[in-house]
Order: structure tokens, then C-alpha cells, then sequence
């Protein structure tokens, strides 16, 4: 029990020693330390599943998850353990707030950044159900665009080629038409467009030659129809209208497994909206509340801080950090003298040896002075 009541004293923070002596803070900062180290965990798990979805499909994305989630977790539990540690119980009480204010801050950032990846392993299936309507949609739209851009860039081919099925309707109900016509001829049925002689007369071979005609002008339309779809066809697979097709069940399966992180933070945001953009209350307070949660359990250790009285640890911490304070001015005091008193030694003897030198030099220009 020692060992984790001390493990989390350095969680929160706290110095040890000094700690130590004052029985009556000890489950104070077990709670702060316990707080920061939950927290800096579940930004563990945070952290490595994001990266799991940024390397997924690798075969090192468990690896890569692990390493970035251990990394993002000790990133987080430093800058928490320094935001609280930071906060002394010195001056008043909006003093206190307004030294706090950055690290609160700092900690509803760091709480948005862990709730995030979690949220989206919480609405994991409703997400991947958001994400199938979204591809479907989309695939929808994509090939709407492809058969649009196809009809207005072969707008003229097509005309064409309605011209030539209308026109291949209308010869083959002319044909029949024409081949009762030179039945009833050849038989002698008297009508409007009959003479009513039996046998193949000389009316009969005038309607076999309309016939024939007829006959060969809806051979060469059905060519060119024949060659007018071919073509068509062909355009179509280039331009891919032929080759897009909507997305089964299995390769929906398939894109919502492998989407990536921002698909699917996109469509966390898109679970708080209804299909005709009115908003979704429940979900949206669902994720919401989670997310405040997180903020607030980030929070929670700096609010912890800043609510409890000023106790014996907080007095004995001011007093040690005036003395280390008191020892530094003295500790500079102490140098500043010894600098000083070390110039001003090397100042004199700079100046003695320089009157020596001064003086051996004129006494050896007085010895070779001569006055003759």
C-alpha cells in the first residue's frame, strides 16, 4: 500500500519528502496523482487507437498503435503532473484562478484530443452504418455525374441514334404493312389500297419493289444503328459509365472497415444530425456528454488543486521555496565577493609586477648612461 500511495505522490506531482511529514495531506494527493494517472491511461488507449486506424491494414499497425499510445500516454501524464504542480496556494483565491486559467485551458484541450478516438470505438457500429450511407450516396452521385457528362458530351451521337431507332420502328411497320398490302395484291383481295386481280400482276411487282426498297433502307439504318451503338458503347466504357457500379453489401462491409480516421470522425459529427439535416438530439447530447466527461476528468485534478484549503504541505512548500530562493541571492552574493576579490587580487599584482618592470628598466638605462 505504501509503494502505490507513493507512486501516486510522484503522479500528482508532489514533493516526497516534505510530503511525508504531514500524515493529514497524504489521501489529498493520492486522489490528485490517482486522477492524473487514469487520465494520462485512458489517453493511452486513446492515442494507439487512433494510430491503429492511421496504419490500418499494415501489418505493424498493432505494433505502431502500442509504441504512439505508450508515447501519447507519458506526453499526457507529464503536462498533467506540471499543470498541477505549477499551482501554489499563494494569494487569494481569483489570484489563484487567474494563475490557473492557462492550464485550465491546456486541460480541456488535452480532454477534447483524448475523448475523440474513444468516442468513436463507443459509436463504432453506428458509425460504420453512417459510413455505409455515406459511400452508397456518394457512389450515387458519381455515377450521376459520369451519365450526365456522358449525355452532354455525346449529346449529338445520341440524337443520332434516336433518329435511326425511330426511324427503323417506322420502316419495319411500314414493311408489314407493304408485305399484307402485296399478299392481299397477289391473292386478289379488293381494297382501297388493292386493284383485286389475282396473281403477281404488274401491281404486285410495284408494291414488291416498294417493298424491297423499303427492305434495304431498313437493312442499311439497322447497320448504322448497329454501328452507332457500338460506338456509344464503346464511349461509354472509356468514360466509365459501363464500369461504375453501385457498391454491394460486401464492399460496403469492406470500406467502412478500412476508412480512416478523419471518414470517421466525419461521420461521428454527422451521427448528431437527422437524414433531412434536422438536428438528432439524443445522439447529440449522447456524444456530447461523453466528450464533457473527459473534459471534466482532465479538469478534475486542477479543480481538486484549487478548491482544497491551503494545508500544511502547501505552508512547508512556500517556506522551503523562500529559503532555496534566500540560499540562491545568498549563493550569488557569495560569488559576486569572490569575483571582486579575485579582480582586485589580480588588479594589484598586475600592478606590481608592472612597477618592477618599470623600475628594472630604468635602473639598467642609469648603468648605461655615460656623462662624458
Amino acid at each position: 500500500m505504501k509503494k502505490v500511495n507513493r507512486f501516486f505522490w510522484f503522479c500528482s506531482g508532489a514533493h516526497i519528502d516534505t510530503l511525508k511529514k504531514y500524515p493529514i495531506e497524504h489521501n489529498k494527493y493520492v486522489g490528485i496523482g490517482a486522477t492524473i494517472f487514469f487520465t494520462a491511461l485512458f489517453a493511452s488507449l486513446s492515442g494507439g487507437y487512433a494510430m491503429y486506424f492511421v496504419f490500418s491494414g499494415d501489418a505493424f499497425a498493432v505494433g505502431f498503435a502500442i509504441l504512439f499510445g505508450l508515447l501519447w500516454g507519458t506526453a499526457i501524464f507529464n503536462m498533467d503532473r506540471y499543470i498541477v504542480s505549477s499551482i501554489n496556494k499563494e494569494g487569494s483565491t481569483n489570484q489563484q484562478i487567474l494563475q490557473a486559467s492557462p492550464r485550465i485551458l491546456l486541460a480541456i484541450m488535452i480532454g477534447v484530443v483524448i475523448s475523440r478516438p474513444l468516442e468513436l470505438k463507443i459509436f463504432d457500429k453506428e458509425i460504420r452504418q453512417k459510413l455505409k450511407t455515406a459511400y452508397l450516396k456518394g457512389q450515387h452521385t458519381k455515377i450521376d455525374s459520369l451519365q450526365k457528362t456522358y449525355q452532354q458530351k455525346y449529346a449529338q451521337e445520341m440524337g443520332k441514334n434516336t433518329d435511326l431507332k425511330k426511324e427503323k420502328d417506322s420502316l419495319e411497320r411500314d414493311i408489314n404493312r407493304s408485305r399484307y398490302q402485296l399478299n392481299q395484291e397477289v391473292f386478289g383481295d379488293k381494297t382501297n389500297q388493292t386493284s383485286g386481280i389475282t396473281g403477281y400482276g404488274t401491281y404486285a411487282k410495284q408494291k414488291q419493289q416498294v417493298l424491297q426498297e423499303k427492305e434495304a433502307r431498313l437493312k442499311t439504318v439497322t447497320d448504322n444503328l448497329g454501328q452507332m451503338d457500338n460506338y456509344l458503347s464503346q464511349r461509354k466504357d472509356y468514360e466509365g459509365v459501363n464500369s461504375t457500379r453501385l457498391f454491394n453489401e460486401k464492399q460496403l462491409d469492406s470500406l467502412s472497415n478500412v476508412a480512416g480516421f478523419a471518414d470517421r470522425n466525419w461521420a461521428l459529427g454527422q451521427l448528431g444530425y437527422n437524414v433531412d439535416g434536422s438536428r438528432d438530439l439524443d445522439t447529440y447530447l449522447a456524444i456530447s456528454f461523453i466528450g464533457y466527461l473527459f473534459i471534466l476528468f482532465e479538469c478534475l485534478p486542477v479543480f481538486v488543486k484549487l478548491m482544497s484549503p491551503r494545508g500544511p504541505y502547501d505552508t512547508a512548500i512556500a517556506k522551503i521555496s523562500e529559503a532555496n530562493i534566500h540560499f540562491a541571492d545568498k549563493d550569488k552574493d557569495r560569488d559576486i565577493a569572490v569575483t571582486d576579490s579575485t579582480y582586485d587580487h589580480n588588479l594589484d599584482a598586475d600592478v606590481d609586477r608592472r612597477k618592477r618592470i618599470i623600475t628594472a628598466q630604468s635602473d639598467y638605462d642609469f648603468g648605461r648612461h655615460s656623462y662624458d
